[in-house]
């Protein structure tokens, strides 16, 4: 097997794929790239056994072949090299692989491409049609929320709901949660799954930059995404998820208006004086007035600012989770968000004012009690 090919377009496409290789995997056969060669095509796989992506590389060759290469030496050695026709050979019997550059030769040990496991194959479950920019939102806009406790695996992932009239995509670790939904992504058929942290991650990071379509096709076990020359195969968290509908107060008689940097800025020079262990602000409300303070007893620090806002409903005082909310706020684009409260002891919803008119975004964080200074 021998192919030649530019060391900066094959640099350039196992990057894309190379988040997918563990350190430490549990078989050993998963530190490699699988390099299959059929003519002028080659194909490049890199898989954890939960998450398969897939690059297809043009090449010139006319035979036909496979090998497993270490993907950290393939790697580094194309990282150390300047752009510039490399020819790679692999001898059949042995899989000892060589790379050949216009003044270097480089020896390394391949492996029995069999022994790589096998790629799931789309049963031609339910697909759906949607861009590169869309997916790329629904990611960003949710996966920050999503549980590292593996304890809870519901959590680790996002929900998705498709229908026939909008796709909805929530995560939450129970402590925020998001829902964002979108009326330009419809499926023919009502579905649902949860989709992977570590895969929506993968996703996200190899989407281009610019608009491009998507082909996204569910199974009851794996979600397989394609656009441009990779394909990414997932398997799905088969779990329940949280019934998030019923967390989100509805009857919310108290709302604040207010520029959103000027109380992110607000919360990360005020959270400076928050206990260190519950992270803790208070939020007191009155009319057009919002006051934002924290105190730390063991250290006898404390400071406020306030703000001006525009509110509407009684006077009130609540406590957040300095780090959640900061996060919540800085995860949003628009100028200018709402704070819809309920009680101090109920959950604050955050909706940002300016949102594209095919897209719904809410997010929720939960108080803490201001009585609980530890």
């Amino acid at each position: 097997m021998k192919f030649v090919v530019s060391s900066s377009v094959l640099l350039k496409q196992l990057s894309a794929i190379n988040g997918v290789v563990s350190t430490n995997p549990i078989v050993p056969i998963l530190e490699n790239f699988l390099l299959s060669l059929e003519g002028n095509l080659l194909t490049v796989t890199a898989s954890d056994l939960q998450t398969v992506m897939i690059t297809e590389i043009e090449v010139e060759s006319t035979e036909k072949g496979a090998i497993a290469i270490p993907a950290k030496l393939l790697l580094d050695t194309l990282r150390g090299l300047p752009e510039q026709p490399i020819t790679l050979q692999v001898n059949a019997e042995t899989f000892g692989t060589e790379i050949i550059s216009d003044n270097g030769r480089y020896k390394l040990s391949g492996e029995n491409p069999i022994d790589f496991p096998k790629t799931p194959s789309v049963n031609r479950g339910q697909s759906v049609d949607l861009s590169s920019s869309a997916l790329g939102a629904a990611i960003s806009n949710t996966l920050f929320a999503t549980s590292t406790d593996d304890l809870r695996p519901a959590m680790t992932g996002v929900f998705v709901q498709m229908g026939a009239e909008n796709a909805t995509f929530v995560a939450t670790d129970g402590h925020r949660l998001v829902r964002y939904r979108r009326t330009d992504i419809k499926s023919d058929v009502d579905t649902s799954m949860i989709i992977q942290r570590k895969a929506l991650n993968l996703l996200k990071s190899c989407l281009p930059s610019d608009d491009v379509p998507v082909k996204a096709e569910f199974t009851s076990s794996n979600a397989f995404f394609s656009f441009g020359n990779i394909r990414m195969i997932c398997r799905l968290i088969d779990e329940r998820f949280p019934d998030y509908e019923n967390a989100i107060p509805t009857n919310n008689q108290n709302s604040l208006t207010i520029n959103r940097m000027e109380i992110l800025s607000s919360l990360r020079r005020i959270s400076i004086y928050s206990n260190r262990t519950t992270h803790q602000v208070r939020l007191k409300m009155s009319l057009n007035d919002l006051v934002i303070s924290a105190e730390d007893l063991d250290y006898s620090n404390e400071a406020n600012e306030r703000l001006m806002c525009e509110y509407n409903g009684d006077d009130m005082e609540i406590g957040f989770n300095a780090k959640f909310l900061i996060e919540v706020l800085g995860n949003i684009s628009s100028k200018t968000i709402t704070f819809e409260l309920s009680a101090p002891n109920r959950a604050g919803l955050i909706i940002p004012v300016d949102q594209e008119e095919y897209e719904s975004i809410l997010m929720l964080v939960m108080p803490v009690m201001l009585n609980t200074y530890v």
